[in-house]
């Protein structure tokens, strides 16, 4: 396989690049890509980068001259797809961006590989955000797309164009939706990276609202794992996978957890002020990726342990990424609503 890895210095794409690498029979070629936006890191791909299968290019996927043209040059006959801008407050704060990546960016690849008779697998990985808030139950791959915010909605977006680049012009393609990810090279602005290093410093912990939104957990391991399962089988083309490993927590549970395993005191959390439209709860049915042969590996209870001690190891690596920028945008995202927030009700434990 001559494979083509977009978003490769991000957060699963380093980790998604790295298990690849690992397998005994894996890749001929394996082209990274990435723009190497405030999120993307050659740092997370370290040693893969010496590999003599890998090529590098800093490339923005929304180029379509130079994505065809790599396209051509490398003989690609596989792409997946983890190039994308994922933030849901990025998203709400400017939505420019997720356009660029998350749609333009998918077209350009698409139309990059559409007239390859050789090109075998296009895997689009996507979110369980796409479907919306769910109150009861679980989401299944053919219930109604519902985003509630522009980062939902550019990816539901995406997905339509790959799921009409299959039906118009017969591009082999494969969807994944998958719940929350955690683990190693996670960029400090998602929930558990975020609280995580903030509590190795002693630094407030803003947690949204009454903190009862419920998300359903998968260690990027897992993830990793369930997308090379799909890549592999040509029975999984046309179709859409969730990728769930049933790991419901509330936000207020996940908190309690990581002060519990760093030994800090619930009196850093604040509540402060909620995201506009922010989702009560996703949870997905993974029940056909299940019936492939996939099965998770982690407990949440271990993969959590296993991050927090990551990014206690790795301040060299916490620092790197928590730049001026950085801090730039923590001030923005956070600084107000820390100042108007207050302390957080005492806690249950864990």
């Amino acid at each position: 396989m001559r494979l083509l890895v977009t978003g490769a210095a991000g957060f699963i794409g380093s980790n998604f690049v790295r298990r690849v690498l690992a397998r005994p029979a894996g890749v001929e070629r394996l082209v990274a890509v990435d723009l190497l936006t405030y999120a993307g890191n050659l740092a997370n791909l370290g040693e893969c980068l010496a590999d003599p299968r890998v090529r590098f290019e800093r490339l923005d996927i929304a180029d379509r001259d130079a994505m065809a043209a790599l396209v051509r040059a490398e003989h690609v006959d596989a792409v997946v797809n983890l190039a994308a801008e994922t933030h849901v407050d990025r998203s709400i704060d400017d939505h420019g961006p997720f356009l660029r990546a998350n749609v333009h960016g998918v077209l350009a690849l698409l139309d990059a590989v559409r007239d390859r008779p050789e090109f075998r697998r296009f895997l689009q990985v996507s979110t369980d955000e796409v479907y919306g808030s769910v109150a009861q139950g679980r989401s299944v791959e053919t219930a109604p797309l519902h985003p509630s915010s522009p980062y939902a909605a550019s990816k539901a977006a995406a997905d339509a164009f790959v799921q009409a680049y299959q039906a118009t012009y017969g591009v082999p393609t494969t969807i994944t939706r998958c719940c929350n990810n955690y683990g190693p090279h996670q960029f400090p602005e998602k929930l558990i990276p975020l609280f995580v290093t903030n509590a190795l410093e002693d630094k407030p912990l803003p947690l949204y609202g009454d903190g009862m939104q419920v998300r359903d957990w998968i260690h990027v391991d897992d993830h990793c794992d369930a997308l090379w399962h799909l890549v592999e089988r040509d029975d999984t083309l046309g179709r859409v996978y969730n990728v769930s490993a049933n790991e419901e927590r509330t936000n207020r549970d996940v908190t309690a957890v990581i002060l519990a395993a760093t030994g800090r005191p619930h009196s850093l959390v604040r509540t402060v002020a909620d995201r506009p439209g922010h989702d009560r709860r996703y949870a997905l049915d993974a029940a056909r990726l299940r019936a492939t042969g996939w099965v998770p590996r982690w407990r949440f209870e271990d993969g959590i342990a296993e991050t927090i001690a990551w990014y206690g190891r790795e301040r060299a690596w916490v620092e790197s990424v928590r730049s001026g920028a950085y801090r730039d945008y923590y001030e923005h995202m956070y600084g107000q609503r820390l100042r108007e927030g207050r302390p957080a009700p005492a806690e249950r434990e864990p």
